[in-house]
């Protein structure tokens, strides 16, 4: 593992101050992300949205967001944080403007890629500065802190856009979105440091075959954490996204302001968990107990809630939430691989090793999103019961992401950091 250099740290105030600008942008790019669960049943009402048109929609979020992950890592490594996030952002401007005045499903789901696309730099801009202006626990810290603002962002996407959705509409919220997004880069230009020139020239320094993803793709850690990665982060931020909310309403029985209400409880959950996570695990760290050990004993507890939550089902209750949220908040161990990632290579390589993993993760997301979708239509093309179809393409996930942590644990004994 290869450490920043002590001359790259960032003064306390400094750090403090980038990480808020920061934090800004990916606060908006969650909320983006996540407002689709609580819109869908209006989308669904004036769109005529089916369960699979619904997961595409939600999906081509992520599927916009993957296709940079590659070009974005060598953009990072090369201009810095700064420049790529304020370029990107540019086009979530566009993006959230489009949606606000789409009027059909191909129109919102375009936007909805222009949107991925646009946010794609907003938490592995930061991640990549951290990794050379922040010490190793101070990277753990700021990554959980960093997804805290994003549980914030997915928050107010809950109840507070259900509140203001008779008073301005959909539409009126994206075009907000759009100003909001112009406010946050020019924040990020004021206040984020200019990427050190000193970084081009340990970059020549590297091996022609190492200016790529070469050494990404070689480490076997790296393929030690793709399916977990893939399947259970990714699981996580689809449900918490997009299916909780038709879970609670289309097998609850829960009305829309009780469903907004759940997730609301489901993203605040969530907003604790990272923040206690950020202060946790610079002392776990500290102790030596690093993030595979926390992600091999904590994560199966999220199999042992979702099997609770399918065979339940219907008969949960006001408790649907409680398991949703608790889900979620056992499926976080996972969270710890992305830095665990950034800091198994050096510095030079912070970008396109985090980028990679990214794309691991929101290639996930869009495939267990669309995924669910497309399985509960078949099992109710087969004469299933909502409920049945939406019990069956749950069981299917927790099999793959089961399956996908046995990898994990049965590549320990030759996959390990380089």
């Amino acid at each position: 593992m290869t450490l920043s250099s002590s001359h790259d740290l960032l003064p306390r105030r400094t750090a403090i101050v980038v990480f808020l600008a920061f934090a800004s942008a990916y606060f908006l790019s969650a909320l983006i992300r996540a407002i689709t669960a609580t819109l869908s049943p209006t989308l669904t009402l004036e769109m005529g949205l089916t369960a699979r048109d619904l997961g595409l929609l939600a999906g081509g979020y992520f599927l916009g967001f993957s296709l940079t992950q590659l070009p974005l890592g060598s953009w990072l490594d090369r201009f810095g944080p700064k420049k790529v996030n304020i370029a990107f952002l540019s086009v979530a401007v566009l993006g959230c403007m489009a949606f606000s005045m789409a009027t059909s499903f191909a129109g919102l789901l375009m936007a909805r890629m222009l949107c991925g696309v646009g946010v794609s730099a907003c938490l592995m801009a930061p991640l990549t500065g951290y990794r050379r202006w922040l010490d190793p626990s101070s990277q753990l810290r700021t990554n959980s802190w960093m997804l805290m603002t994003g549980s914030l962002g997915m928050l107010m996407s809950t109840l507070p856009v259900q509140w203001l959705m008779p008073w301005v509409g959909w539409r009126v919220m994206f075009l907000g979105l759009a100003v909001l997004v112009v406010l946050t880069m020019l924040l990020m230009a004021w206040q984020v440091p200019a990427w050190k020139t000193a970084s081009a020239a340990s970059e020549a320094q590297t091996p022609a075959d190492e200016k790529g993803y070469a050494a990404v793709w070689r480490s076997r850690y790296f393929w030690r954490m793709t399916p977990i990665g893939f399947f259970s982060y990714g699981g996580m931020v689809a449900i918490q996204t997009l299916w909780a909310g038709p879970w609670m309403t289309q097998v609850g029985g829960w009305s829309s302001i009780e469903a907004a209400t759940g997730l609301f409880a489901i993203n605040f959950t969530m907003l604790c968990t990272f923040w206690t996570w950020g202060m946790i695990t610079p002392k776990l760290s500290r102790r030596g107990i690093e993030p595979n050990v926390l992600i091999t004993w904590g994560l199966p507890w999220s199999f042992v809630v979702m099997g609770v939550l399918i065979v339940a089902a219907d008969g949960m209750g006001a408790w649907t939430a409680v398991a949703l949220a608790l889900f979620c908040l056992t499926s976080s161990f996972v969270s710890l691989a992305q830095p665990a990632v950034g800091q198994a290579f050096p510095a030079a390589l912070a970008g396109r090793a985090l980028s990679a993993y990214n794309l691991v993760i929101f290639a996930g997301i869009f495939v267990v999103q669309w995924g669910i979708g497309l399985a509960v239509d078949l099992f109710k093309s087969l004469g299933w019961t909502t409920i049945a179809s939406f019990q069956a393409a749950m069981t299917v996930f927790l099999i793959f992401s089961m399956s996908a942590y046995g990898y994990f644990l049965w590549s320990k004994p030759d996959n390990q950091a380089p």
